[in-house]
């Protein structure tokens, strides 16, 4: 009896998650399956963007540094900050530069401007607010549900509950003795169809769990790092590429380094031979240094790499982090989003994660129809026995 008592706990429990918090699940899905590709679209919705079979010579990883930098300040005279400077993965990509603080979405924690030029003229090609196109807006829904910071603490607890609804869908499947394991996975493809539909729910349950719960866990790690840092002993923490601190409004003038970002460049990479340039930070301030993200073959994560190299503003060197010299817990949070996106296991990876996006769906409409089924079935019978009383 107490374990009767018991299993009905964890049915409500799974039930009334399911009903309430499975419908932010259900979101999450789906706009994550979208934002797998998001950089791809995003530029596909600008045709100026990409040059997909561009026949120029050159190469995305030959382009100057500072070429780039002298067009981003020559354009845009008035951002005097830094610049987060994205070089392209692929031939016909274009390189990305940031400028986190705007001052139209100063206000906000990240909505940097966002600039794209073509990697062999330096053309600028297009212009546009963070959130001001549909993928970024996305985004901004997966990541924040559109409330900034606040969003953020909203889906850490909301992945919490998902997580407690997975937990106890699996108590409820887990089969009870040895002869049962191969019901459990059967699906009834001739019975009626209301029990065909608990076979759905339950076998997209069981098929998709590891997956889902990879992407709730390191969607809540990513969501509040801090929660989870002191536990897994990580000593750098989450490294933002978007994050810096705000420049003031009226930024000290910065002032030229005796080096060239090219030359600084080749310092970088001749600390760790083999690795590839990804990002380029400038400095925010008179106070700042510049920062080069190298990936090391072996990195998680190609397009977020966590190896940086580090210059004064002079261009001397200050320092390096190594990715692979990182604690086991630095090492663990530097593969969630890897892991959360797919990349971690290449386009394969990509695609497992996309298809995943819909299964909250598919388990929160057979769950909704499975409760209706319930529903309505304990009113006929409640209907049945007043009928003869």
């Amino acid at each position: 009896m107490n374990q009767l008592k018991l299993r009905r706990l964890w049915l409500q429990l799974h039930l009334y998650l399911g009903l309430s918090v499975g419908a932010v699940f259900v979101l999450l899905g789906l706009t994550g399956s979208l934002l797998v590709f998001y950089t791809t679209l995003d530029n596909l919705a600008l045709p100026a963007v990409t040059r997909p079979g561009s026949s120029q010579p050159g190469s995305p990883q030959t382009v100057s540094p500072q070429a780039i930098l002298d067009k981003l300040r020559a354009d845009f005279p008035a951002r005097t900050a830094g610049w987060r400077i994205e070089l392209p993965l692929h031939e016909g990509d274009p390189v990305l530069a940031r400028y986190l603080k705007p001052a139209e979405t100063r206000q906000l924690h990240f909505a940097p401007l966002m600039v794209t030029l073509d990697p062999h003229t330096l053309e600028i090609t297009s212009e546009r607010l963070w959130g001001n196109t549909v993928m970024t807006w996305l985004y901004d829904l997966h990541y924040t549900l559109l409330l900034d910071l606040d969003g953020k603490t909203i889906l850490a607890i909301a992945s919490l509950l998902m997580l407690i609804s997975l937990l106890t869908g699996l108590y409820l499947w887990w089969p009870q003795g040895r002869g049962n394991w191969r019901k459990a996975f059967a699906y009834r493809r001739n019975a009626h169809l209301y029990k065909r539909i608990y076979d759905w729910h339950k076998l997209a349950g069981v098929y998709g769990l590891l997956v889902l719960l990879i992407l709730v866990v390191s969607g809540l790690m990513l969501e509040k790092p801090s929660w989870f840092e002191p536990w897994i002993g990580a000593k750098h923490g989450l490294q933002h590429m978007g994050s810096a601190a705000t420049p003031p409004e009226h930024a000290a003038a910065i002032p030229a380094a005796a080096l060239s970002l090219d030359q600084m460049a080749v310092i970088a990479l001749a600390q760790f031979p083999g690795s590839r340039l990804r990002w380029i930070y400038t400095p925010d301030s008179a106070q700042g240094q510049y920062q080069f993200r190298l990936y090391q073959p072996g990195e998680p994560g190609l397009r977020f790499p966590k190896t940086t190299v580090q210059f004064d503003l002079q261009g001397q060197l200050l320092g390096q982090h190594d990715y692979f010299a990182d604690s086991a817990g630095d090492k663990l949070l530097n593969w969630l989003h890897p892991l959360h996106n797919g990349e971690a296991f290449g386009l394969v990876g990509r695609w497992l994660v996309l298809l995943s996006g819909l299964l909250p769906l598919l388990l929160f409409v057979t769950g909704w129809l499975r409760w209706r089924h319930k529903r309505r079935a304990a009113h006929l019978i409640l209907t049945q026995e007043n009928k003869y009383k």
